[in-house]
């Protein structure tokens, strides 16, 4: 009787390990293959490679599942891909039971019922374990989560060293003065005067100091840390006393040539000297590189200094977070359950710590960063990712991560912005260096123009 009795425990306990908390049951000997697209390529190809073969061979093997990549590509490609899926165009490809997608791709997909939603795949203990906003972030219009995160990242200040301590050195400029924006717009105005004044005989040969990879961002972030709201469905809040701040710090600086309006990313900027610092994503650390290639093509070597993310004076301690994740299509319950195993898996701060190592991105549950992330800096390959990641643990433990909103119009209204920003700022300084008005008088035709179109 005792044999018997324990023979049916040892089948109990199988079979509910194989069971997930809605009841899905796999079968190891029969295992279900999900199919996976991403967006991951280089070195992040490589350590996802090794994940998913590490998955396949242990929690894979023993549960019955196996994760099987059938894409990789660009994220503009995998979007335009899955839009045709959406709209069942001819020729679309099937739909993959994981995908990596950002929100406002997912809010399409879901519309048309391709998504699976999460949350009852989870206890509420297991969602506890990730960063809130993260989790907050893949919630849709419906309020279900569709959109797991496994990597993210934020903004914050990439500082050239070497140009930076030259500058510093000879005006008293510190590091201290770049916490605030209002500090960045003093410093870049101060630089672009010294750099002026190396070549006397040569007039107007000041160099900008700062640049951002996104204005749109600057004033999203900037005025939800002024603690108000900058994007409202349709129209952006531009006419308030708090925009005119963001105002103020993107433009005066540019049109007295302290900054530069450029549409290449900030890092190919610093790697050949035309900016000291700005504002960009932590997943852009690889690109900087450790060298400066001047015009002349003497080449300098460099590092970075990397400071958490600017903040507007008297404001709240806010950063943006970026970055997508990954999607289940819906499908079977064994296919999603599946789905959701690996990503459970994926997640857990040993696995998601190797992911994420070297690339600045950053892990996405509380345990990695409390208690993985110290041994990351300990042995970060290159001093640039070592400040990274200690500027990061900081923002953790200092700043709120603002939710990007999310809804289809969001791009179309970014896009316009920057570009009618830009323009202004172009025109603007123009303007300058003609000669006849002062920076504060075209700063102040150039707002009335930009509010009143």
């Amino acid at each position: 009787m005792q044999k018997r009795i324990i023979l049916l425990l040892l089948v109990l306990v199988i079979t509910l390990s194989n069971m997930g908390c809605n009841g899905v049951k796999l079968n190891p000997k029969h295992p279900v293959t999900i199919t996976m697209w991403h967006n991951y390529g280089g070195q992040m190809q490589s350590v996802m490679d090794e994940l998913i073969d590490e998955f396949n061979t242990s929690i894979g093997q023993k549960k019955g599942v196996i994760v099987s990549v059938t894409s990789i590509s660009a994220t503009n490609d995998i979007q335009n891909k899955l839009l045709m899926i959406a709209a069942d165009d001819p020729g679309a490809p099937e739909m993959p039971d994981l995908v990596t997608a950002y929100p406002k791709t997912a809010l399409i997909l879901a519309e048309e019922g391709l998504l699976a939603a999460l949350d009852d795949q989870f206890t509420r203990q297991e969602l506890d374990a990730y960063l809130p906003q993260f989790i907050e972030e893949g919630r849709l219009s419906d309020g279900k989560l569709y959109v797991f995160p496994i990597a993210k990242s934020t903004e914050v200040l990439f500082v050239n060293e070497t140009l930076f301590n030259r500058f510093a050195a000879a005006t008293g400029v510190s590091l201290d003065c770049l916490g605030t924006f209002e500090g960045i717009a003093e410093a870049s105005v101060k630089y672009h005067q010294w750099t002026d004044s190396l070549t006397p005989n040569i007039p107007n040969d000041g160099k900008a100091f700062y640049t951002a990879d996104s204005w749109f961002n600057i004033a999203q972030v900037g005025l939800a840390q002024l603690g108000t709201v900058f994007v409202y469905k349709e129209h952006l809040n531009v006419r308030s006393e708090d925009f005119r701040r963001i105002w103020d710090f993107a433009v005066e600086p540019v049109l007295t040539g302290g900054y530069t309006v450029t549409n290449s990313y900030s890092s190919e900027l610093s790697r050949t000297g035309e900016i000291v610092c700005s504002t960009g994503s932590t997943a852009g650390i690889l690109f900087y590189g450790d060298s400066i290639t001047y015009p002349d093509n003497t080449i300098e070597p460099t590092t970075y200094t990397i400071l958490p993310y600017p903040v507007f004076t008297g404001g709240k301690k806010v950063a943006i977070q970026r970055g997508g994740g990954m999607c289940i299509g819906r499908s079977t319950p064994q296919k999603e359950y599946a789905a959701t195993l690996f990503l459970k898996w994926f997640t857990q701060p040993e696995q998601n710590m190797r992911f994420v190592s070297s690339t600045g991105y950053l892990p996405v549950t509380k345990k990695a960063f409390d208690n993985n992330m110290k041994n990351e800096i300990n042995t970060a390959k290159t001093l640039p990712l070592k400040r990274l990641l200690e500027a990061a643990t900081r923002m953790y433990s200092e700043y709120t991560f603002l939710i990007p909103p999310n809804y289809e119009q969001l791009d179309d209204l970014s896009k316009a912005y920057e570009q009618k920003l830009k323009q202004a700022m172009g025109k603007g300084r123009a303007r300058v260096l003609g000669g006849k008005q002062t920076v504060p008088q075209i700063s102040e035709e150039l707002y009335r123009d930009f509010i009143s179109q």
